[in-house]
């Protein structure tokens, strides 16, 4: 956690600058891009998405319980169990990097369980009832689409997430593999949108906010988010503020029956 911490810190210089060609093993990893949004192109892509739901299906059949503290405990060394309750705190204050609340559910046996920060479905979950909350990389990849100019290419969300320890076709202990995450579940949630680039020969692919994105959180929500990642306000990013801002007018005019 603590090296995702410090790669995150990195957010804003690297979503504020121009877009820089990646390099080749990024590039390979991430350009080769289904033909649609729902269906990965080889045979392989595809028995690897089977594996992966598989897997994540096997993982987290647990999962979605409550976490015991003796259960945590068993992955602290002994000499520094009896600093649980330190370890607990400073865990629970880097929370902001993966969008989840770590909550204590029954003070009796000492149980704890990860509540997405969001009004999401499923608790952040992509599967109801199993598997870790991905809300944070949800809201990352929401993030660079709107730091971005709310359309971000495939290959500036991979350079991001690289810095980040996450990569295509590499499982991560949370978001499994995230490529078919990002690419196929994110977007089959209607989260995300994935569209080929006009007239792009290769093929390039792009995303942008999908409807359920817009419908349950907001630009501002998002800004906090990558704000906080960055221990920083959200006017740092100026121009994206007044956009948030903005957003949140139209919102609120929405509500009250004045804007469409």
């Amino acid at each position: 956690m603590e090296e995702l911490l410090s790669t995150s810190s990195l957010l804003e210089d690297n979503l504020q600058s121009s877009s820089a060609t990646v390099s080749n093993s990024t590039s390979q990893g991430s350009s080769e891009a289904p033909s649609t949004t729902s269906t990965f192109s080889t045979t392989s892509d595809r028995k690897s998405d089977e594996e992966d739901t598989s897997q994540d299906e096997e993982d987290s059949g647990s999962s979605d319980q409550p976490i015991m503290k003796e259960n945590m405990v068993k992955i602290i060394h002994p000499r520094y169990h009896n600093r649980f309750a330190e370890i607990l705190k400073r865990a629970s204050e880097h929370e902001a990097v993966f969008a989840v609340d770590l909550k204590e559910v029954d003070s009796t046996t000492h149980s704890y369980d990860l509540v997405s920060k969001l009004n999401l479905p499923n608790n952040g979950r992509v599967w109801d009832g199993r598997g870790l909350p991905k809300t944070g990389l949800l809201m990352t990849v929401l993030g660079v689409v709107f730091v971005k100019g709310n359309c971000a290419a495939e290959e500036d969300i991979w350079k991001f997430l690289n810095m980040m320890r996450v990569y295509a076709g590499r499982k991560h202990f949370i978001y499994g593999e995230p490529r078919k995450l990002i690419t196929k579940d994110f977007v089959t949630m209607k989260y995300l949108e994935y569209r080929q680039v006009a007239n792009s020969d290769p093929p390039r692919y792009e995303f942008l906010w999908g409807p359920r994105a817009h419908a349950e959180t907001s630009k501002m929500k998002v800004l906090e988010f990558l704000a906080k990642v960055n221990d920083t306000v959200p006017s740092a990013f100026s121009s994206q503020y007044e956009e948030a801002l903005q957003d949140e007018e139209e919102r609120f005019l929405r509500c009250k029956g004045e804007l469409p």
